[in-house]
């Protein structure tokens, strides 16, 4: 609607420019040069605003690429955009695997301007290909170093943790005739056959995690056993780390490997099912935020950096 506004208003003094020339077209009087020259002026505010219109409406648009749950998203939007009403975020949102692989076949010519709520290990890559904005955030030195980019000003920073949870759905189970695992290496006896759902480590950041931290707790041999074990009783392998725990909850298997946010969020819910981790429980993961090296928007990125870091603020990690 404006730009027909502006549209018109250059039609306007185009055709005010021809009205002043036309009462001599040798030579213009003080009268008509004086008309000319306000016609020219508005004339070239007109363009400058109607050429300068796809940029500013660019600069409202700020592309974030995530794989933090969609549920978590609307109270950072909700947030963000009401501190910030002239800037719009657009979101991204995947599986870990998919966002760290769209990062990295858009390498060439990025389309996020800011990746927040992606596992760590992503972001190391990242930052191994020169593709990470340094930046500190307000609230940085409340955070432990094991979750903060030792690099000053760091490359990433972390936003939270999140940890692995065996979903079992009690109803379900007391149906079949199995009890609670009560430890990972449970979860390969006979009895769970077929029993089992778990994130696929190819897609998801949560299955990865549950990979990496078996074998950093069971070592490599053993870990490698284990999995193979593990695989026999899976039924099935999802794209996202908090489907198994949605199957469980909807009695379609028994027992989801998923992790605490979802369970929880699930078991509130009202849902049938018991949660916790192992007593030999994988290490937590950590989620981070990070500006990307496409720097067109850098003002709106740096709001949205600022929303981030009033998490940390309010809850070091």
């Amino acid at each position: 609607m404006q730009r027909t506004h502006r549209a018109q208003k250059i039609h306007l003094d185009v055709t005010g420019l021809s009205l002043c020339a036309e009462h001599n077209s040798a030579t213009l009087n003080p009268r008509n040069k004086a008309c000319a020259m306000k016609t020219l002026t508005s004339l070239s505010l007109a363009l400058a605003l109607l050429l300068t219109a796809p940029l500013a409406l660019a600069e409202t648009t700020l592309t974030v690429y995530t794989a933090l749950e969609a549920d978590q998203l609307k109270a950072y939007q909700a947030k963000f955009e009401a501190e910030n009403p002239d800037i719009k975020i657009k979101w991204v949102r995947d599986s870990t695997g998919i966002i760290t692989a769209k990062l990295l076949a858009e390498k060439a010519n990025p389309q996020a301007d800011v990746v927040m709520g992606l596992a760590a290990s992503s972001l190391l890559i990242f930052e191994k290909d020169g593709m990470l904005q340094p930046y500190a955030p307000k609230g940085v030195e409340l955070l432990s170093k094991a979750y903060v980019d030792d690099r000053t000003p760091p490359a990433w920073v972390g936003m939270d943790v999140w940890g692995a949870a065996i979903c079992f759905n009690t109803v379900e189970a007391a149906k079949q005739g199995i009890k609670k695992p009560e430890s990972w290496k449970d979860l390969t006896k006979p009895e769970y056959k077929n029993k089992i759902v778990m994130p696929n480590p190819a897609s998801s950041g949560t299955g990865y995690f549950d990979v990496s931290a078996w074998l950093q707790i069971m070592g490599e041999k053993e870990g490698w056993a284990y999995m193979d074990k593990l695989h026999d009783n899976i039924a099935q392998y999802t794209h996202s780390g908090s489907k198994p725990c949605k199957q469980a909850a909807a009695g379609e298997f028994p027992i989801g490997i998923s992790f605490e946010y979802r369970a929880a969020k699930i078991k509130d819910g009202g849902a049938p099912i018991d949660f916790g981790v192992s007593k030999r429980r994988p290490r937590l993961g950590s989620r981070s935020h990070c500006d990307y090296e496409r720097q067109q928007k850098p003002r709106s990125s740096e709001k949205t950096r600022r929303l981030v870091s009033i998490k940390i603020g309010q809850r070091a990690v």
